[in-house]
């Protein structure tokens, strides 16, 4: 009876299937699309960041404000800059900050969550 209840166990544990994470990845375009695509993000603090990518440049949202700021080269990740700020990350992860001397971050940990039409 004991060897009926492990097989019995065994057999349950193996129907049950392992549920993957659902992940929810929203893939920035590449720097060189000319169409627009918009993506919201949600930074540390419930901060809201709307970006519109298009052929090189990024229209930046934040708290009624929006920078038009332009696609800079770099090595790991993705950068966009103007005189004032600084839109830049890597993989799904951003921050939006002054450009200058201070750097002082205007929204930090910026996660995508959805498209925006």
């Amino acid at each position: 009876m004991k060897r009926l209840s492990i097989l019995t166990i065994a057999l349950l544990g193996a129907c049950v299937s392992e549920q993957q994470p659902v992940t929810n990845l929203i893939v920035r375009p590449p720097a060189d699309d000319p169409t627009p695509h918009g993506i919201a993000y949600v930074c540390d603090g419930r901060k809201e960041v709307a970006v519109v990518y298009a052929k090189n440049r990024a229209s930046v949202t934040l708290d009624g404000r929006t920078w038009r700021l332009e696609y800079q080269p770099t090595d790991q990740g993705f950068r966009y800059v103007d005189a004032t700020n600084e839109w830049a990350g890597r993989d799904d992860l951003a921050t939006l900050r002054e450009n200058g001397g201070s750097a002082r971050p205007l929204a930090f940990n910026c996660r995508p969550t959805r498209r925006m039409v």
